[in-house]
């Protein structure tokens, strides 16, 4: 089987994130220069599936500079041969020191390419053989073929991503570009009762959206919405009818949160909830501060603690904003997620009696 056309170390850099836009799982194991130099390695001495040809991660961390310009057949199937060998030595400074082998195989092949299907491990062999064991599958190879434009490159991985991504994880990818998408046109949102409202376009508008017309609907048995505003303090949507059913009074200057949804229930009072939403495309979660504060407003219209309910939207969990956020976070608050919206992350906060583990999972 002939070696892949020879492709640069910077070239492959570059197309990483274009391959593996937001919301792929692990994404960050597979943009970074070792993912580059892990699949280049790969690319030049040929492991790709069928060829029978396998790389092993010292092979990666052994690649050079002036090994890496060297493009011929002959060269490459040379360093592929002796790479392997005890006493090999690189011609130039190695990219990697030999002590980061781990990081090459646990974290860039087995978390990040492996389980997003661009690499595949060679069957049959002991876990404990130190014989080379992974390759490039080959439809991942073809998104690195030198002559593609850049608009064939984009047509060609998202191609990609539908044939060989999950369901789940092509899913994130699709909602985590419409956030980060900003048009004219801005972010339709239908409410329960079938009404729409148009809020600006952005991330904080498609989680909105998505808290809206998914969350609302999974997770209550009579949804309504009550306040809906966005950046700027801009008030979207308020009935003001329903908040004077429920004592509630709706004051913007009261620091309200990004959105609040009524649980109707069955009709009954004692099933009225009362949830209190901030949706985070940056920052300003539900903190223990805000909570109490958020808390003093439910109580003053009557409503009894346990009967609200604290909601931190965002858009997708492996997003810096879910990150940086699920420190401050509080307890007896929940986490939701636009790209997965049939979970849910409860914080229990273990203030009453302490329940066995066995009463919060199935």
């Amino acid at each position: 089987m002939p070696l892949p056309a020879y492709v640069n170390r910077a070239t492959i850099h570059a197309r990483l994130p274009l391959i593996f836009t937001d919301g792929v799982p692990q994404r960050v194991y597979c943009v970074r220069e070792a993912a580059a130099s892990t699949i280049f390695t790969m690319l030049y001495i040929g492991a790709v599936e069928g060829s029978g040809e396998w790389v092993a991660p010292k092979q990666v961390i052994r690649m050079t500079d002036a090994q890496a310009l060297l493009e011929s057949d002959d060269e490459r199937t040379a360093y592929a041969a002796a790479s392997l060998k005890p006493g090999f030595r690189p011609q130039g400074q190695t990219w990697y020191l030999e002590n980061s082998r781990e990081q090459i195989r646990d974290e860039i092949i087995r978390q990040g390419l492996i389980p997003n299907n661009a690499v595949l491990e060679r069957p049959g062999l002991p876990t404990t053989s130190s014989l080379p064991r992974y390759a490039l599958r080959a439809d991942f190879v073809k998104l690195f073929e030198p002559e593609l434009s850049d608009e064939e490159l984009l047509q060609a991985a998202e191609s990609w991503r539908e044939a060989h991504l999950s369901a789940t994880a092509l899913a994130r990818t699709v909602l985590m570009r419409r956030g980060a998408v900003t048009t004219g046109e801005g972010v339709l949102v239908t409410f329960p009762n079938g009404e729409t409202r148009r809020m600006a376009a952005g991330p904080s508008s498609v989680i909105t959206k998505a808290v809206i017309e998914e969350f609302a609907p999974r997770f209550l048995l009579g949804p309504a919405v009550l306040w809906v505003s966005e950046s700027g303090a801009k008030v979207v949507s308020r009935d003001d009818d329903l908040a004077a059913q429920l004592r509630l009074k709706i004051a913007a200057d009261r620091n309200l949160p990004d959105i609040i949804l009524v649980d109707l229930g069955r009709g009954s009072n004692d099933d009225v909830l009362l949830i209190f939403i901030e949706v985070v495309a940056s920052d300003g979660p539900i903190t223990e501060q805000r909570q109490t504060a958020l808390l003093a407003i439910a109580t003053d219209a009557g409503f009894a603690a346990r009967r609200v309910v604290f909601v931190t939207a965002f858009l997708d969990r492996s997003h810096g904003a879910f990150k940086k956020s699920i420190a401050e976070l509080a307890w007896r608050s929940f986490a939701w997620f636009a790209a997965e919206p049939e979970h849910l992350i409860a914080l229990f906060d273990g203030a009453a009696t302490a329940l066995p583990l066995s009463s919060l999972i199935r």
